[in-house]
């Protein structure tokens, strides 16, 4: 059963630019090296478990934490650790260690041990080569996999969540494990999985929902069984009908429908916004400072589901990861990258247009972050390569005009953070809330005054944070 949503009354009506929906998923060529910051993810850096000069597997865990907020992190590919050092993180704004490691020849896997009850299963799974034979397989074993998985104690889902190094693939890397670990105090009894992709140009959870519907759908059944809740909302935007038709095929099949359920929410952004998301889907609001947990609701990406499937039926860490490469590339497409791959690696597969003036972005034109350098990885957090061509354009001083205020999907008014963070009044930018501000980038697109209003956001925060 599909639920529709359509009112919502702020955020923006967007150019889709999604030039790659109906372009199936394809696995790039495996890359000669990959580069892998320790922190990809909300929480506390990683500690390098290995050394310079180092064999190591594919799967293995080079890097973990003791932290409970924190992800381990995988080695990508097989071969030698061939160089640890300091880098720049644009992503989270810091410095960060990491290690790079070239490529062997062949390739030796060191995967998660799965429970025994899913050995034939996974063994099954190693058999197939195409994406359609693995879902049409899990399709018909669907309602075996659910028993099986009902059998299996929370405590042993969460950690192979936590030691597969699964985070929150939609853009915010939030650790899985920490979601699925809320306070005796916080009951949750609603689950969205966030299939929205309300971003321009990115199409790579589409693209999931179209042809890992099964994974995605064992993924989140997964995350119900650990948390319990009385029903689980799984919300795409009304511009991708044919997952939406997908999906609700799917629950109908694997007997799930009456506790799961499509709801198909208006396409404007930011939709997919997590708060944005529990106001339109279940009309609850987050209080300022909160966490969806105190309105009892966890949310979770449909890629999140689908690296959480792997996991926990093949063993599989989080290794790679379905991406969008789109804008001014001759080849644009939806790939099967491996994490740590350089950017200048995959622009080579699609054929970049060269231009003297041009940006690349990592994620969406909204939210993404421009890099100057295309030895830069994909990390766990990137979900798109976009290439822009682009003039600059100069800032202009703010005309007063209220088109921020009007867009802001948190009720925000971003036009006075620019003048707070340029005037050093970062005391004047948390009395106005900045911290409620999710970055969408609505703001700054409207400004008729080409201010970069999430830019100074960003600063006031991490001056505000460094207090």
């Amino acid at each position: 059963m599909t639920i529709k949503r359509l009112k919502f009354t702020t955020g923006l009506k967007l150019p889709e630019n999604k030039v790659t929906e109906h372009m199936p998923v394809t696995r790039l060529d495996m890359p000669s090296k990959v580069i892998l910051p320790l922190q990809q993810h909300f929480g506390q850096q990683c500690n390098l478990l290995v050394k310079r000069g180092e064999k190591v597997k594919t799967g293995q865990m080079i890097a973990d934490s003791e932290s409970f907020v924190s992800a381990p992190i995988h080695s990508t590919i097989t071969g030698v650790v061939s160089s640890v050092f300091k880098m720049i993180n644009p992503l989270a704004n810091s410095i960060v260690d990491a290690a790079e490691i070239t490529a062997s020849e062949t390739e030796e896997i060191e995967y998660l041990s799965v429970n025994p009850v899913f050995e034939e299963i996974k063994k099954d799974l190693e058999g197939f080569e195409e994406n359609k034979e693995a879902g049409e397989y899990l399709e018909g074993k669907i309602k075996e996999i659910i028993s099986k998985i009902n059998g299996i104690g929370n405590e042993e889902i969460i950690s192979v969540v936590k030691n597969a190094g699964i985070v929150g693939l939609g853009g915010a890397t939030f650790p899985t494990h920490v979601k699925l670990s809320p306070p005796k105090d916080k009951k949750i009894d609603s689950l969205i999985i966030n299939g929205c992709e309300c971003e321009p140009y990115i199409t790579a959870d589409h693209r999931i929902m179209l042809e890992y519907g099964m994974q995605m759908l064992i993924g989140a059944y997964i995350f119900y069984k650990v948390l319990n809740p009385r029903k689980v909302y799984i919300a795409i935007e009304d511009n991708k009908e044919d997952a939406i038709l997908n999906i609700d095929n799917l629950i109908m099949k694997s007997g799930l429908a009456d506790n799961f359920c499509v709801v198909s929410l208006k396409s404007k952004y930011p939709m997919g916004a997590e708060k944005t998301l529990i106001k339109n889907v279940l009309k609850r609001k987050v209080p300022v400072g909160g966490l969806p947990l105190d309105v009892g609701v966890v949310v979770n990406n449909v890629g999140t589901c689908k690296a959480a499937c792997d996991a926990v039926l093949k063993g599989q860490p989080l290794i790679e990861k379905v991406i969008s490469v789109t804008g001014a590339v001759s080849n644009p497409g939806n790939f099967i990258v491996r994490i740590g791959t350089p950017v200048s690696e995959i622009l080579k597969c699609c054929g970049e247009f060269k231009s003297e003036i041009r940006e690349i972005i990592l994620g969406g034109p909204m939210m993404g972050n421009d890099i100057n350098e295309e030895n830069f990885p994909v990390t766990k957090a990137v979900n798109c390569i976009l290439i822009k061509r682009s003039l600059p354009r100069n800032e202009g001083n703010c005309i007063r005009c209220g088109r921020c205020v009007d867009v802001c999907p948190m009720n925000l008014m971003p036009l006075n953070y620019a003048g707070f963070v340029k005037n050093s009044k970062f005391d004047m930018c948390s009395e106005y809330h900045i911290s409620s501000c999710i970055e969408c980038g609505s703001c700054a697109y409207v400004c008729p005054s080409a201010i970069p209003i999430v830019a100074y956001i960003k600063t006031g925060k991490s001056i505000l944070a460094g207090r």
